[in-house]
């Protein structure tokens, strides 16, 4: 029985993985900060898959504790075969508002930590000959859109060099480039998405679905949905010009008042 390591696994995304993976029959390490939340997903896929798991609590803005996940996925005596780089959140504020601690940690837990697991998962699965990597990143990683964008369109390239790297080896590497999906993360970041047109949503559940099938087909980049697929070839050819004057409209600062 193979195992998977997902990072943030305790909602969206994150979460949906940890169950399809189970229900796939692998064991599952969940990775995330709070404990409680970490023992009732644990408690739930052993009741429901059968399956072994175990729990990580990790602040991967702490540079101590990703190291103790990276050290985990280097254990050769308790190999992970799937690793899967979720753990994510938003900032509301733009990047000159944000306190750069704030921004610093940002970047951390969205670039930092999948720069330093897929580097420990990659040569741990590289030596064994086999494995696999999915490294969550953004269709605003095609935009210029603060740094949010910034850090997607790092993972994204980031994914692609790694998949380059490995081939041959028996690992791959997969960039997945979701829009905007169904799940806590605009809530807990108090975004207001009300006035985002139903069909511009995306399924959780679907989505992994489509990205580990993606996997199983050594695919790099894997862009859920149509309307996500068409957005991002158009965006390929779009001048980046016209990218960015959409970003300093979106952008453009308030007017002061008084």
């Amino acid at each position: 029985m193979s195992t998977a390591l997902v990072t943030g696994a305790t909602s969206g995304i994150g979460l949906s993985f940890a169950h399809q993976l189970a229900e796939r029959g692998h064991d599952v390490v969940l990775v995330a900060r709070d404990r409680a939340r970490l023992e009732n997903v644990s408690d739930d896929l052993r009741a429901k898959y059968g399956v072994g798991t175990e729990i990580l609590v990790a602040d991967l803005s702490d540079r101590a504790e990703t190291g103790k996940v990276a050290e985990r996925l280097a254990d050769q005596a308790r190999p992970v075969d799937l690793l899967v780089n979720n753990a994510g959140y938003a900032l509301k504020k733009r990047f000159l508002d944000n306190d750069i601690a704030d921004e610093e940690a940002f970047f951390d837990v969205l670039g930092r930590a999948v720069l330093v697991l897929s580097h420990a998962a990659a040569r741990a699965m590289r030596e064994r000959g086999h494995g696999a990597i999915v490294n969550v990143s953004s269709v605003a990683g095609q935009i210029t859109s603060g740094t949010y964008s910034a850090i997607k369109s790092f993972v994204t390239v980031f994914t692609e060099g790694l998949s380059a790297e490995l081939a041959g080896t028996g690992v791959t590497a997969t960039a997945l480039l979701p829009g905007f999906t169904r799940t806590e993360f605009h809530d807990r970041a108090k975004l207001n998405m009300s006035r985002l047109p139903k069909f511009m949503w995306l399924d959780a559940d679907r989505l992994v679905t489509d990205c580990l099938d993606d996997v199983a087909k050594g695919r790099v980049v894997s862009v859920p949905g149509p309307q996500y697929k068409a957005i991002v070839a158009g965006l390929r050819f779009a001048p980046r010009s016209l990218v960015r004057s959409r970003a300093r409209t979106v952008h453009r600062p308030k007017a002061r008042q008084g």
